[in-house]
């Protein structure tokens, strides 16, 4: 990309299948690659896989890709987040009930996500957050492939493909007993970890693909990313990893005017600027065009002349972020050399 403009596709030219494959989701990085090619060899062969990593970095949209890039794609995909659910409602939430089994149940009862995977692939997220009582019965089912709804006397047979996600790690979970050590074996036939999006090298082939998605429905015309907000992006921590990427572009092309057709530093939140960059190698921040708001110029205004070791770094993030992330002038705000301020931030200059 690197300021060079590409098409934006509007929804009738998209094509008609874009849902995400293991092949879409190859991007260049190595570390990925490794995961997606293991992943890729126990698609179809009745092998429970397990996806760890941190918070944001595609847990689920790698499960959905080994889904459809398998036998079972033309079944349901069925996800279920065992942390966004209260515990008294996940028993009902996965095994359904028949009507009139419990005060508040539906008349007519509910089927359960277990069941409505039937034929496809039941992604279980964040597993590790399970409530002990839950994880007992979910491994009865993965055991015997039957399930029984609650109130009822009969189980009913399920075919599905089990496909676990957590943040946690769980072997550390079973020896503090927050885990049962039998179905994590049972849920764990691979595991894979996907690396988090400051470890990976496909910045650019992920930042092209993530427009290209987040074009359609917009009118036909041409989006590029300027180099020095690429050169930004390949060297950001994001501690919020792809969601956290998704959602500045996102934000970027809602700002856009009609006659801009390339991403540049002003086009970003303001919060990416407040975020101190985790890498050793990280670049100097960048400078959008429009200058401080005189309100925001007036605050920074009286912190001139004061000496570094009395700014706390709050503060200093703060006065970076009135600036709109320009280095130059939040340390003419501070008082201070710009360098003095790279230092400060742990940033190299």
């Amino acid at each position: 990309m690197g300021g060079a403009e590409r098409p934006c596709h509007s929804a009738p030219d998209a094509g008609p299948d874009r849902r995400v494959t293991l092949a879409r989701l190859s991007t260049g990085d190595a570390g990925l690659q490794r995961v997606l090619d293991r992943a890729g060899k126990v698609v179809g062969r009745n092998i429970p896989l397990l996806i760890q990593g941190e918070s944001g970095v595609g847990k689920e949209l790698l499960a959905q890709a080994c889904h459809n890039s398998g036998p079972r794609a033309g079944g349901p995909f069925v996800a279920l987040n065992c942390a966004a659910i209260p515990e008294t409602l996940i028993e009902s939430e996965l095994f359904g009930y028949v009507g009139g089994a419990f005060t508040g149940a539906r008349r007519e009862g509910a089927v359960g996500r277990i069941q409505q995977a039937h034929g496809g692939t039941l992604f279980l997220d964040e597993i590790g957050d399970m409530p002990l009582s839950m994880q007992a019965r979910l491994l009865r089912v993965l055991q015997e492939r039957r399930v029984v709804p609650i109130g009822a006397r009969e189980a009913v047979p399920v075919d599905i493909a089990l496909v676990s996600a957590t943040h946690r790690v769980l072997n550390e979970s079973v020896k503090g007993g927050f885990f049962r050590e039998d179905l994590y074996y049972r849920i764990n036939g691979l595991t894979v970890y996907l690396p988090p999006l400051r470890e990976r090298t496909d910045i650019r082939g992920l930042v092209e693909q993530l427009i290209d998605e987040e074009c359609i429905g917009r009118p036909r015309d041409s989006v590029g990313v300027s180099e020095e907000v690429m050169r930004f992006f390949e060297r950001y921590s994001w501690p919020g990893n792809i969601r956290q990427l998704q959602n500045v572009l996102r934000v970027a092309l809602a700002l856009l005017d009609d006659d801009e057709q390339v991403i540049l530093p002003q086009h970003l939140p303001e919060e990416i600027f407040a975020t101190e960059p985790a890498r050793a190698d990280s670049p100097p921040a960048l400078a959008p065009a429009e200058a401080a708001p005189p309100a925001r110029a007036a605050v920074s205004a009286g912190l001139r002349g004061r000496r570094l070791q009395g700014l706390d770094e709050s503060l200093i993030l703060r006065v970076l972020a009135e600036h709109g992330g320009n280095v130059s002038a939040a340390a003419r705000a501070l008082g201070i050399a710009r360098n003095t301020l790279y230092r400060k931030l742990g940033r190299d200059f």
